[in-house]
């Protein structure tokens, strides 16, 4: 993270009514994460992960520009993804520079619950490269994630 100015840090965490090993299909794959940006933004993974998961990729190896869009159309961020840690169907670690962001750390980990569901949580720390207020990064980033998780628990019900 950066010495000059400390990341700012968001959590979500949701419980999704499937078993992990299924959440876990969804949520690796570009079909899934687009799902999840959807239906305003969309991200396309890079051309190196095309019909591949983030669990095939190689760690600390960037594979490359993956963008969001508006509407599918008006690229409004990037993400040049890198994947540094990963252990599946528990959680991937991601370690990466964004247009907006110097750093962006995006852990995912996935919960087997008892009942038979799964608990979803994102941990995502943000050092941005302008100078934003630290309450408006955190607002944007919190409701892109819980966004996503609304998204992901609607796929499965």
């Amino acid at each position: 993270m950066s010495r000059s100015r400390p990341p700012v840090v968001v959590w979500r965490s949701s419980v999704v009514r499937a078993p992990r090993e299924r959440v876990w299909a969804r949520v690796v794959t570009a079909e899934g994460v687009a799902d999840e940006f959807g239906p305003l933004l969309t991200m396309r993974f890079p051309a190196a992960l095309e019909g591949a998961s983030i669990a095939q990729v190689p760690l600390g190896v960037t594979v490359g520009r993956a963008w969001i869009r508006l509407a599918g159309l008006v690229p409004v961020e990037y993400d040049d993804l890198l994947i540094v840690d990963l252990e599946e169907p528990r959680f991937f670690q991601e370690r990466s520079r964004l247009g907006s962001c110097r750093v962006w750390e995006h852990r995912r980990e996935l919960e087997a619950l008892p009942d038979g569901t799964s608990r979803v949580t994102d941990l995502l720390r943000a050092v941005p490269r302008a100078p934003l207020p630290r309450l408006l990064v955190r607002l944007i980033v919190g409701t892109l994630f819980a966004h996503r998780h609304r998204r992901l628990a609607r796929h499965f019900e």
